[in-house]
């Protein structure tokens, strides 16, 4: 036991039993400097509790090592160790959620062997689903720089179709610019004709990933090889993990403006205040900003985004 523990056991010995401190001392080898031992906190402990209590609250799904990155940024002395000290003594924790495992395939669009490693060279989309407090469906398109792991778009409706992904990507690309390739599943809004052949004239190159293997192997991974495609491999599957866990099953939207709003604060907030993991604790805004300008294959839209009608005929 530590030295902490071991107070604890003496003092429970002392009540118990009626012993001396001196003689619980000698039975559980506890140093009776030890034991009268008595921490003096920091004078500014009381505050980054406080404030650890608020982001808590703020963010229920966050661990305590981002938080300590945020209390980092706020100005305090927050090292990890110490906040988790903190952490472990206010009693806070992020209960554990069980996850469905995915199935390995093997696309060769997959993300292990179509890598990134500049901005706007592949980005990748998807749809997640949810309803409103009356049980009205919602279903959200987000678009991720897979690189920058930036969200670039976050927009609910009722319902979408092609013609509406295509009205999104043109606000996209012009203002953002044109990516190389966009990732996607087999989805039927995805592979629908009519978006297929305005990404042609865009020079964008789809790259569709079999359902159910968006890491793309080609042998059964090791355990260690998992954890670290896992880090480099999924980028939009981790971004809709952490959608779900921190956002949809903390909100109740009452309707669909209200589920717009409120998405288009936490899309703000995931771009602009949560701190990244595999950015290196910082957050994709301030790491796209660190990019530098993009490939010149994203420097300016082609034809096909100035026009203002497409028709969805063959």
């Amino acid at each position: 036991m530590n030295p902490s523990r071991k107070r604890d056991a003496v003092e429970h010995l002392e009540g118990s039993f009626e012993v001396s401190e001196r003689r619980a001392c000698v039975v559980l080898d506890q140093p009776r400097s030890t034991q009268r031992y008595r921490r003096k906190p920091a004078s500014d402990e009381s505050s980054l509790v406080a404030r650890m209590h608020e982001l808590v609250r703020e963010h229920p799904r966050f661990s305590d090592r981002r938080i300590s990155v945020l209390l980092q940024r706020e100005g305090f002395q927050a090292g990890f160790d110490r906040v988790y000290r903190l952490w472990r003594r206010e009693g806070l924790k992020v209960p554990n959620t069980p996850r469905k495992k995915r199935r390995l395939g093997t696309s060769a669009n997959g993300c292990t062997r179509q890598r990134v490693s500049r901005k706007n060279q592949v980005w990748a989309w998807d749809f997640i689903f949810d309803r409103t407090a009356g049980g009205m469906s919602l279903k959200w398109l987000s678009v991720i720089d897979e690189h920058t792991r930036k969200c670039l778009c976050l927009k609910v409706a009722r319902r979408m179709t092609s013609q509406d992904i295509i009205e999104v990507l043109r606000g996209l690309f012009i203002a953002h610019g044109v990516p190389e390739h966009i990732r996607s599943d087999n989805g039927p809004e995805f592979i629908a004709k009519a978006l297929r052949e305005w990404l042609e004239r865009s020079a964008v190159g789809p790259l569709y990933i079999e359902p159910g293997s968006p890491w793309e192997a080609t042998r059964p991974p090791s355990n260690a090889r998992m954890k670290a495609e896992a880090v480099v491999g999924q980028p939009a599957e981790s971004f809709h993990s952490k959608f779900r866990d921190e956002f949809l099953g903390c909100e109740v939207f009452e309707s669909l403006r209200d589920a717009t709003a409120l998405g288009a604060s936490w899309r703000r907030q995931y771009n602009e205040v949560r701190p990244h993991s595999s950015l290196g604790s910082v957050t994709p805004a301030e790491f796209a900003r660190a990019c530098g300008p993009s490939a010149p294959a994203s420097a300016a839209p082609q034809p096909a985004l100035q026009a203002h009608t497409l028709s969805l005929q063959p």
